[in-house]
């Protein structure tokens, strides 16, 4: 387990920032409620005391203007009233229990995630889902990363992440990592690269972002370009001999057919379409060539873009060709304790000619349901209609839909057509003001919390966060929520739990076999086992750890899967003993402890296609490929001769955790950015306000001059307060 290295100031507790994926470990300094003081924690095991300039401002979070300290009903007219918390649970049961009952479990939709910094509360509402029998499921990952995990799931058979530590070759594609990180010591890292002459950063951005002002390669492609720009290095790759045949002949399937189509690539054709200079897309595959140690990222900056899927496959087809994958320096499966992703869930079977059949899709507009997800552009279609397969109620978890999903409008109306929206939160966010019922949680500082945005390899790590302050009166933990919903939809008898409740209070030790033999003889206990653990377990780990029971399960899960990798990093004993030494371990490592630590140079796991070798054959993909071809992009028009990007992630922006403006440094952080050639040319000036209209809506912007953005291009930051 991770050691401590440094000693931490009495005044300042171990905690994590919850504003990125990276989820860096800092010390917080608190005084009458609020957090007043951050900086980064030495004893993280990941971030090892790096931490950005975002976590100095998550009081604005904590003391958010906008908190909720009660349960709230709407009224027939339309406004909140407070409620106590045995009726909102009662009344939501019972509604939600007649949709299960009269139209079924599968015509509710659930919508969540846990953000960048809370997961242990979607993690119990597992058992709530069961119960009401849910089939159906998204989350902002649904926009994001699910092109990404179906072909990582269809090639490479799990998730992939980059060495960044230790690459020779690092290509970020649609990535700011100066902003948004990404991986653990994102602007360390970034510096370390671009200042070492033997390593290589190569970003791909429209726009000269911070991060591409560190690189040796900023591929400053047209916006939507992409799959050609890549498709037209990995041309050059094949075409010029930069690509590792021989370990592709021994680790890979159907290589010839990826071949075969990339030598037809039209390399010279695809870089002037993108905008790029052709020996810029020799540099790059140059600098492939000459390694096998390449990291890659990918970010939304492709995933939300046209042919975003393809291009996660082409990312793929980058390190897999110079055989850049399960070595030191490259890139590797990842091994969380739980993975956000469903990999296979929704899937079907690989025909012979490599196309995926007997794929579920969704009940009205028959959308791909990939790992489990519907997709956010297809839930207002599935609840605007007659169909009897509608979605009928919606329950919201630490999610913000109404304001991060496309076509805001088309949802809200959505929203007001359901027969039930019941929307767990810590804030009053734009989806909440559309509930029938709003059940406020205590926040991310306020219980153990925990994230599985647990990436690294060999080392891998989890962070069970303990809280700085007592929950906001008012308030409950989602565990303790979503335990009061199973028990007022009568999953369980009163009593019906005590003996495991008995064998929790003897440790560990005891409780193990008597909870598996309660799983064999009760089908029931396994299936709502987060609420078990919650209900046994819990009290014997004390009020505040009580919602971490059901990682107790994990750990045991986890031990006996990879026991070799948890024994290598530290923990100790046999069988259960070895999970409950892994338990044990997150409970009282304030700072994260590391859960495994692979052998790099013999790890199974990281071939896990049921061939031993690595699936290129994906024909949805390959004859997306072939496509590109006869593609044309959306022209602009004299209408709308602007791109817009929207998101924009900067230094004074952030997610929707935080939805207080005052937290702003600067006084145009919500401000349109737009090249000065392009300002003068549509007649608005710098500082000055216009209309900004898109096809969809319209809004008045603050202007801002930015030389670095793309000619033709214009961007507007992901805000974050509505």
């Amino acid at each position: 387990m991770s050691a401590v290295t440094s000693a931490i100031a009495p005044d300042f507790r171990p905690t994590a920032c919850g504003l990125c994926y990276a989820n860096c470990g800092i010390l917080a300094q608190t005084e009458d409620g609020h957090i007043i003081k951050v900086r980064g924690d030495r004893n993280h095991p990941a971030s090892r005391g790096y931490v950005c300039n975002k976590a100095a401002r998550l009081d604005y979070y904590q003391q958010g203007r906008d908190r909720l300290s009660s349960p709230l009903r709407r009224r027939l007219d339309g406004s909140f009233e407070a409620i106590d918390w045995d009726t909102a649970i009662a009344e939501v049961a019972a509604r939600f229990r007649t949709i299960r009952d009269s139209v079924g479990g599968d015509r509710i939709l659930y919508y969540g995630g846990g953000g960048q910094g809370n997961h242990l509360g979607p993690f119990h509402a597992s058992a709530t889902q069961r119960a009401l029998g849910i089939r159906v499921r998204s989350s902002a990952l649904a926009q994001e990363k699910t092109g990404l995990a179906w072909t990582s799931e269809r090639v490479l058979g799990g998730y992939w992440h980059g060495d960044f530590e230790h690459c020779d070759v690092a290509l970020l594609m649609g990535k700011n990592a100066w902003q948004s990180n990404g991986f653990q010591r994102a602007r360390v890292v970034v510096q370390e690269i671009g200042r070492d002459p033997d390593r290589t950063l190569i970003v791909f951005d429209p726009r000269r972002t911070e991060t591409a002002e560190h690189a040796d390669i900023h591929v400053a492609l047209k916006p939507g370009t992409d799959a050609w720009c890549l498709a037209a290095i990995l041309g050059h790759m094949v075409r010029s001999g930069l690509v590792n045949d021989a370990w592709l002949a021994a680790h890979t399937n159907d290589y010839a057919q990826v071949r075969a189509l990339l030598e037809c690539v039209p390399v010279e054709a695809y870089a002037d379409f993108a905008g790029v200079p052709l020996a810029q897309i020799v540099a790059v595959a140059d600098a492939l060539g000459a390694t096998d140690r390449i990291a890659v990222y990918e970010d939304i900056g492709i995933e939300m873009a046209p042919n975003s899927t393809l291009c996660s496959y082409l990312n793929i087809l980058l390190f897999v060709l110079r055989g850049s994958f399960a070595n030191a320096g490259g890139m590797h499966l990842v091994n969380p304790l739980l993975s956000i992703f469903a990999l296979g869930s929704g899937s079907g079977s690989v025909n012979a000619e490599g196309y995926e059949v007997g794929y579920r899709t969704s009940a009205v507009t028959g959308a791909r349901v990939v790992c489990g997800l519907l997709p956010c552009n297809s839930m207002a279609e599935e609840i605007l209609t007659d169909h009897p397969a509608r979605i009928r109620g919606m329950l919201v978890e630490s999610g913000n839909p109404a304001h991060s999903v496309a076509d805001s409008q088309r949802f809200r109306e959505a929203c007001a057509a359901l027969d039930l929206l019941v929307v767990i939160d810590v804030a009053m966010t734009e989806t909440a003001r559309l509930a029938d019922y709003v059940l406020p949680a205590s926040s991310q500082y306020e219980k153990v919390e925990a994230t599985f945005f647990n990436f690294e390899y060999p080392e891998n790590f989890h962070h069970l966060r303990q809280p700085l302050f007592a929950p906001r009166s008012g308030t409950l933990p989602e565990a303790e929520i979503h335990a009061r919903l199973i028990e007022a939809l009568g999953v369980f008898e009163p009593g019906e739990l005590q003996a495991l409740a008995a064998a929790a209070t003897a440790g560990l030790d005891t409780f193990a076999p008597v909870f598996f033999d309660a799983m064999r003889e009760d089908p029931r206990i396994g299936a709502y086992a987060t609420y078990v653990l919650y209900r046994t377990l819990g009290p014997a780990l004390g009020d505040v750890q009580a919602s971490a029971a059901p990682l107790w399960l994990l750990c045991q899960n986890y031990a006996r899967n990879n026991a070799d990798d948890v024994r290598r990093a530290g923990h100790a004993g046999e069988g259960a003993g070895l999970g409950n030494s892994l338990f044990k371990a997150l409970l009282t490592q304030p700072s994260g402890t590391i859960v495994s630590k692979a052998d790099v140079d013999n790890d199974p796991r990281q071939w896990r296609k049921p061939s031993g070798r690595l699936e290129l054959g994906m024909r949805e993909m390959l004859d997306d490929l072939s496509a590109l071809q006869s593609m044309q992009l959306p022209g602009r028009t004299e209408a709308f001769p602007l791109l817009l990007m929207a998101g924009d992630r900067r230094g004074t922006t952030d997610n929707t955790a935080l939805r207080d403006p005052a937290w702003m440094r600067s006084n145009d952080a919500t401000a349109l950015t737009i090249h000065p050639l392009d300002g003068r040319a549509v007649g608005v000036a710098d500082g000055g306000r216009a209309r900004l209209v898109t096809r969809r809506a319209e809004a008045d912007v603050v202007i801002r001059y930015d030389d670095t953005m793309a000619p033709g291009m214009v961007s507007l930051p992901n805000v974050g307060w509505g």
